[in-house]
């Protein structure tokens, strides 16, 4: 885990920020349903959805993540580090042993949100929001995060393709109009994110917020990081937005967009 070195306070812990933003109304719709991994959680959560991801509470790059599936015969188990193989077990209480054994830290388990796709691909879209030097939130760019083939997340250190809304969407066949709108509204909810989040703790200076559109076209908040958010990756394919996030970066204390 990176240790920040530059003035920007972090909230550390996903299911904390699950529960900050489903206090609030208008972000609760957009929080998939989230708990603590226990054993009667597990019985609870697998009673009520098809699928789930258990995930490291504080963690990042896609490492450690695993995708729980029932079948009709118990279960079947994706690791975020085994590719395309899976593990089948009979019972929940076989899943929660095999986690327990492997997990380092406290986990969470999150209803699966069956992503949206691009060209048959999933897809997520990470947007970076940053406090203008001395001044209010603002949007300083997003990214479409396309997933890689036979993986279980899109993140680019896992294999994911990194690029810009408007290849997305060209990808997609979407309208500019249509475009535009998504974009939009994805930074109004953006600024209420963290404006809530930093709400809760004061000397916040930059966040990454994960969205993801299912299949019905509902948006979602998959994750929000606020400790050390990597931004390098839009040198390549938006240089303006890149640009943007540096000077803001430099503005409190941030030296490098890695």
């Amino acid at each position: 885990m990176f240790k920040k070195n530059y003035r920007s306070r972090t909230i550390r812990g996903k299911l904390r920020v699950c529960r900050y933003l489903s206090a609030n109304r208008s972000l609760k719709k957009n929080i998939p349903h989230t708990r603590l991994l226990t054993l009667p959680n597990m019985r609870k959560m697998t009673a009520s959805h098809s699928s789930l991801y258990i995930k490291p509470d504080i963690g990042s790059l896609g490492i450690g993540i695993f995708k729980l599936t029932r079948t009709r015969n118990g279960f079947k188990l994706r690791s975020s580090q085994r590719g395309k193989r899976s593990i089948r077990f009979k019972s929940t209480s076989s899943v929660y042993r095999h986690i327990l054994a492997k997990r380092q830290g406290r986990m969470i388990i999150q209803k699966t949100v069956r992503l949206d796709r691009a060209g048959e691909r999933p897809y997520d879209i990470r947007v970076m929001v940053q406090r203008k030097p001395g001044g209010s939130w603002t949007c300083t760019g997003m990214a479409a995060k396309v997933g890689r083939a036979g993986k279980i997340v899109t993140n680019y250190y896992q294999g994911g393709e990194l690029m810009s809304m408007v290849s997305l969407h060209n990808r997609k066949g979407l309208p500019e109009e249509q475009g535009k709108a998504r974009i939009r509204h994805l930074t109004r909810k953006a600024l209420d994110i963290v404006r809530t989040l930093s709400a809760k703790r004061s000397g916040m200076r930059e966040m990454g917020v994960d969205f993801a559109y299912d299949r019905s076209g509902r948006l979602w908040v998959l994750e929000v990081n606020s400790n050390h958010p990597q931004f390098h990756p839009f040198k390549k394919f938006d240089r303006a937005a890149y640009v943007r996030m540096m000077r803001y970066a430099r503005s409190y204390g941030r030296k490098s967009a890695k």
